[in-house]
Formats: C-alpha cells, sequence, structure tokens
C-alpha cells in the first residue's frame, strides 16, 4: 500500500510538472532574430509623440541574438545597442510588446545577416531631433524602418509627411517650437513607433 501511495505520488508530481512546462511554453512565445519590440514612456518627448501619433508607443528597436542574448538596437542618443533587460526598464511600466513580419520565410539567415550589418553599420550616429530623413542622424522608428527597408525593400508602416499628424495640442506645438522655431517642415516624410505597430505586415 505504501508502495502504491508513493508511485502515486511520483505520477502526481511528475504530471504537475510537465504541465507547468507545457504551459509555459504555450504561454511564452519566444523571442526571434528580428523581432520589433515596443515600449511605452511618456517623459520627454514621448508624451508629444503620443498625442501628436495617437498611439500609445513611443519607442522601438529591434532584437537580434548575438552570442546567445537577445539584443536590442535601437536609436536614442546615440544609436546603440542594449541587452532585452536594459531596453525593457526603459519602459513606464517595465513591460513591452513584440510584432514580427507574418512572412518569417523572408527573414532567411543571409537577411538578418544583412539587418544586423545595417544596424550596426548605424551604431554611434547621433538621434535626429529634428525627424529628418536623411541618414546622418536617427529617431529610433526611421532606425528600425530603414533596417527592414534596406534588407527586404519593404516598408514596414506608412510613411507620411509631418502635417498629417495631430499637431494641435499645447504639449505638441511647444514640442515643435523648441525643436524648429517658425521653419516647422511639415512636408518631411516620417515614421511614428505607432504606424509601424499598425503595420499590416506585422502580427
Amino acid at each position: 500500500m505504501r508502495k502504491l501511495i508513493l508511485i502515486t505520488g511520483v505520477l502526481i508530481a511528475f504530471f504537475l510538472l510537465s504541465s507547468s512546462v507545457f504551459f509555459k511554453n504555450k504561454t511564452n512565445t519566444p523571442h526571434k532574430n528580428g523581432d520589433i519590440i515596443f515600449i511605452v514612456n511618456p517623459s520627454g518627448q514621448g508624451k508629444a509623440i503620443q498625442l501628436a501619433t495617437k498611439s500609445k508607443y513611443t519607442h522601438v528597436g529591434v532584437i537580434f541574438f548575438e552570442d546567445g542574448k537577445e539584443m536590442v538596437y535601437h536609436a536614442v542618443e546615440p544609436v546603440m545597442k542594449s541587452t532585452l533587460k536594459e531596453f525593457i526598464g526603459m519602459s513606464a511600466d517595465d513591460k513591452y510588446e513584440i510584432k514580427r513580419l507574418k512572412n518569417q520565410t523572408l527573414l532567411t539567415t543571409d537577411v538578418i545577416n544583412k539587418m544586423l550589418n545595417t544596424a550596426k553599420a548605424n551604431l554611434g550616429l547621433h538621434y535626429d531631433l529634428g525627424f529628418s530623413w536623411d541618414d546622418k542622424e536617427m529617431y529610433c522608428s526611421e532606425y528600425v524602418w530603414k533596417i527592414y527597408h534596406k534588407a527586404l525593400n519593404i516598408s514596414v508602416g506608412a510613411l507620411k509627411p509631418l502635417k498629417e499628424f495631430d499637431l494641435t495640442h499645447p504639449a505638441v506645438k511647444a514640442k515643435l517650437t523648441e525643436r524648429y522655431g517658425k521653419n516647422i517642415p511639415l512636408n518631411e516624410n516620417m515614421i511614428s513607433p505607432g504606424d509601424m505597430y499598425n503595420s499590416e505586415l506585422l502580427e
């Protein structure tokens, strides 16, 4: 009888352990090379970005595995790479969201290498406070958008001129005046974290 109870206990323990592993794997999708990671931080220019773009997302990066570690390439000051933990630590609530290409077959080893080389080539560039579309400096969504565009010739989010964002809120107006004075580049094409997040190419 004691032996039966012992065997039953072992089987129950094995079942519970197997179940916990199963549900852990089921609910935690592993990250992949090329994943686009979004965070929310309304500090600094973040609030103005939220108001102008009508999106909660204020910062974006792209994940690549290096030596088994998840590194996030992103444009702050300067363009840099951070560990996943460091990047998540920039969010207001330590939360993040991942999106990736629906068509993962596009991300071959050669393409991933090309993306990573593009990301590395721009490390150290200054953050583009003026949100211009040249490659002299880069802001976060521009950096990630161009990594994908240069490697795959696809647009993860549609570009649109500054004038098509909501520029009516006083906080947005104040930030525009701070950056541009009276010469606001209303026709400059831009990409926002929110427009990338809403891209039909991503899931």
